[in-house]
């Protein structure tokens, strides 16, 4: 085969697996995961539900590649935000506000996220590997800010003795929170005491996790 033509091939291989999982995100949006059945993606995305197999076994792998997608566009504003600061500290209340505006953004990527842990045991070997190249991308971002802090003088080397673990620390906490004001305070779409209530504790918690690592 030349070059040009499996070049051809491998683009709309890779057209055709974005329309899918484009059309996919359109329908459980509308009727929920539960609801959607491989038919409605197949429609959708104007695609036969046989060819819909070739690219995806069921509907729980097209999830799966939602959540690849949702890790992707996460690790992107990491890496952003880690441009915008000079020191490690900053970078990392910089990952901070990007992992809140990610979920204000893109709260049906947020969602998949939180389910991507338990998703993964049952991924193939290819999407699982997919799937922890795209959480390892995100640990080693934010590891690697906690090393420049240790590295500047601007993170305590007496508070963080372990980068991978104060990382998972302050993920987990600041996720925590996110959740916590979803599900008791709603969305806050409409509600602006809701939302300010909600800004509010979130800006706090950063604050908090800042001063905790802070030399």
């Amino acid at each position: 085969m030349s070059e040009p033509l499996k070049t051809r091939r491998e683009r709309e291989k890779q057209a055709r697996y974005d329309a899918i999982l484009d059309a996919a995100e359109l329908v459980f949006s509308e009727k929920g995961y539960e609801r959607t059945s491989m038919d409605d993606i197949a429609r959708t995305a104007a695609l036969s539900r046989a060819l819909l197999y070739v690219y995806f076994k069921d509907k729980a792998a097209i999830q799966r590649g939602i959540m690849l997608r949702a890790g992707q566009s996460l690790a992107a504003r990491f890496e952003e935000a880690k441009q915008t600061a000079d020191t490690g500290l900053t970078q990392i209340a910089a990952m901070g506000e990007a992992y809140y505006r990610f979920y204000l953004d893109e709260p049906d990527y947020f969602s998949a996220l939180t389910k991507a842990s338990t998703a993964m045991a049952e991924a193939d070997q290819s999407q699982a590997e997919e799937m922890l190249c795209s959480k390892t991308e995100l640990m080693e971002l934010m590891v690697g800010a906690i090393r420049k802090g240790l590295e500047d003088g601007t993170m305590s080397r007496e508070r963080i003795t372990d980068p991978v673990q104060t990382a998972l620390y302050l993920r987990g906490a600041l996720h925590g929170v996110v959740l916590l004001c979803q599900s008791e305070m709603g969305t806050g779409i409409g509600e602006d005491g809701q939302r300010f209530q909600a800004d509010n504790l979130i800006r706090h918690t950063m604050d908090m996790l800042t001063f905790s690592i802070a030399s």
